[in-house]
This record gives structure tokens, sequence and C-alpha cells, in this order.
């Protein structure tokens, strides 16, 4: 029981993992018999982890469903979503692992469900993503093709620069019984107006080599930023790979050594409600370290300290201040409540519907993502308002910046 996906990278092979997870392969496969997956583009690249495929639009359409199951393409009253086999002898252990993306029901957030999207993985011993993806497959031909997936520009969500695209689906060998209604096209359909409509750069285009170096090395330095903040929330040192850091928190540095915590916080008080005011210091000496956060009760009040204060002289010494870059305060938060949890519970570890559920809802509340809008993200649904790229622009260059994530480092 195998597919070949012809994809713009390269040819791949998939054997089905029948014995396993007969319903998962059995959408997989009629899916693939009815070119469902034609012209789906590939995103959600992450370097030596994973991509996702799958649906026919992809997740930059404003037309995209987030795919369906075969049953529910059949059947428009069927509900898009099935549960999915999570056998327990199948662990994300291989790079070529093939599972079916899932999400967590709306009616019952302990049970997964997954509709047309899928996943297979760059890299070995990815345990992060069992009970999290369903696994139904795995890669047995195409690892050049997975290499150059793996390999290519992507911007910050993950999406290649370049289109990878599924062009043609082959159905090597099916065991399955077609369901009622299903209907094989006869030769492989064309790209509808919506798909085309998702073309950045098309597959078969060639990017010219003098063009572009300035945004294909921004890609590059973004995509390495992702890994490592995927590798520090997979240790649990992140709550989220994309998590931002609070717009109410100032980064204070080149302070006087003489300045305390009280210098700063009556200073900074006329510009509003302040919640905390430290200035970090050296844990053996006690010496300050010559900087410092101030966390504002609100986001305006930060940003109007931020506006009036900088280059302004306390204590003979001319300061810098910035928005902080740090999700410490967060991480620790989050790794509070979950260590309580996990004494409670008497076990260990992260993973599991609770973690993913915990994880899911604090995104909500950072983003403001709304619940329930019928997409199926790898792990978490996308989405979130984007910071005000106008006010980003008014903010301190990159090396700054660069300067205050050390800082924090050093803090925390």
């Amino acid at each position: 029981m195998s597919v070949l996906l012809e994809t713009s990278a390269g040819d791949i092979v998939i054997d089905l993992l029948v014995d396993y997870a007969p319903k998962s392969c059995e959408n997989f496969l009629k899916l693939c018999k009815i070119k469902y997956y034609n012209y789906a583009p590939i995103h959600s690249v992450q370097k030596d982890f994973s991509f996702q495929t799958g649906d026919p639009l992809g997740p930059n359409s404003k037309d995209s469903d987030g795919g369906k199951s075969i049953w529910s393409v059949l059947s428009p009253t069927t509900a898009k979503a099935f549960l999915p086999e999570f056998h327990p002898k199948l662990k994300h252990k291989e790079r070529g692992t093939v599972s079916m993306a899932t999400t967590a029901g709306l009616k019952d957030p302990d049970q997964r469900i997954g509709g047309s999207q899928f996943i297979i993985t760059l890299g070995d011993d990815l345990d992060y993503l069992d009970s999290k993806a369903a696994i139904f497959g795995k890669v047995v031909e195409g690892f050049d093709a997975l290499e150059k997936i793996n390999d290519a520009f992507a911007d910050s969500e993950g999406t290649p620069l370049k289109d990878i695209r599924i062009r043609h689906t082959v159905i090597l060998d099916d065991p399955y019984d077609d369901p009622p209604g299903l209907i094989e096209p006869p030769q492989s359909p064309l790209p509808t107006p919506a798909q085309l409509a998702t073309v950045r750069i098309a597959d078969d285009e060639e990017i010219a080599k003098e063009e572009d170096q300035e945004a294909l090395e921004m890609l590059r330095r973004e995509r390495e930023a992702r890994a490592q903040a995927l590798t520090l929330e997979m240790v649990g040192d992140l709550p989220f790979a994309e998590v931002k850091p609070p717009e109410n928190i100032l980064f204070v540095c080149k302070l006087n050594p003489v300045t305390q915590d009280e210098d700063l916080q009556l200073i900074f008080s006329r510009f509003g409600q302040i919640l905390s005011c430290e200035v970090v210091r050296d844990k053996r000496t006690n010496d300050s370290l010559q900087y410092a956060f101030i966390e504002f009760e609100n986001q305006k009040d930060c940003e109007m300290a931020y506006q009036k204060m900088q280059d302004v002289l306390i204590d003979d010494h001319r300061i810098h201040v910035d928005f902080s870059q740090s999700v410490s305060k967060l991480s620790d938060q989050w790794r509070g409540s979950e260590n309580a949890k996990r004494k409670k519970r008497g076990g260990g570890g992260w993973g599991g519907i609770q973690d993913l559920e915990k994880k899911r809802q604090y995104r909500a509340e950072v983003d403001g993502i709304r619940k329930g809008d019928g997409r199926y993200g790898m792990v978490f649904e996308k989405g979130g308002r984007k910071r005000d790229r106008s006010r980003s622009r008014s903010r301190s260059p990159p090396r700054r910046r660069e300067r205050s994530r050390d800082y924090d480092r050093r803090r925390y």
C-alpha cells in the first residue's frame, strides 16, 4: 500500500501503515485518488523538524477551510473532520515519518481530529509530535526531495519563498473499496483560480541571483531564529515558539551604578502606574549591572515613557530606553504552573492533551486568536495580531535589540 507524491522538489514515495492506522490510510488514499492534493502548497517548513501540506489552498488563502476528509468531500453534510488513530507503537523516531495534522475537538478537547492535512518529519527523534500528530505512513523513497524542502528559504510563517507544491498523486497500491459517490477523474485537473491566486513565485520560475540577496539573507536569519525558538519550546524554556514579548515593559540601560530602584520608579512614575521596577544586579557582589526593567500597568504609558526618556540624564549618565524583548517572566510563570501540575499528578515531562491545550489557550490569550475557526494547524491554530509596523520602525535598530536580549539572558 503505497502512494507516489510528485512534487516540485522531487518525487516522494510513502508506504502506508494500514494495519496500525486503517482509517487515516483510507482517508489519505482516497483523497489522493480524487486528486484532492493536486497543487496543494507545502508550508510550515521548519528546518530539521517537519513540513506540512494537504490543504488545497494553503494557510495563506482567506478562502481556505483547512481541508476536508474524504467523507466530507463526498458528502458535504458530513463533518469535515474525522478521528485518526494514535497507535502506541508508532512514534516520530525517523526522518520521513508521515502523520495526520490534528487539532483538539470543539465538543471534546481530549479528542484529536484531522481532515486532509498531513505532516512529514525532517528530523529524527521528534517525540514532541507524539500524541499530537497521528502517524499513518513513512517515506521510503525521495529523501533528496525532503532535503530540498528542508533547505528551502522560507518566510517567518514557514512558507517557502519559491512555491513548493504537490503536482500529482499516483496510487501504487490501494486495498480499500471506494466509498459511495467516489469518482476518479480521468486526468489530473488544472489548478483552480483560487489556487493560482496563492502563487508567490512559481515553482518553475527562476530567481535572478543578483536580486533579493538581502531578502534571502533576512529570511535565512528569521528561519534560524525560528528553529532556535522551537528548540527552546521543546525543552520547556519557552511556552510557545512564537511567543511575543510584553509591550508594557521598558528596558533601560547605561545607568549610573549608584542609581537605585526607587530612583527610577520615582522618575518614570510620572508617565503612569508602575507595577515593578528593578535594577539588575550581580548575584555575587550585588553591584548594579547598569540596566533595569520597568513594567507599566498600561501599554500607552510605556510607549509615552519610551518617547520621552530617550537619552535623558539620570545621575550624570545619559540613559538608553528600549522596549523589552524578554519573555523570561512569561516562561517562568509557564514553568511554575506546569511544575505545580506535574507535582500534583505525580508525573513529569512535556506533551499530552493537557499540555497542548494549555499552550493553545496561552497563545489565544497572547495573540487574541478566535477559537473554532475551522482550520487545522500542525500542532496549534495559526493566527494572531501583528505588531504595528509604523511603531516597530520607530524603535531601536536590530543591533540594539540584540544587546537588549543579551542583557535579558544575564538577568534571568
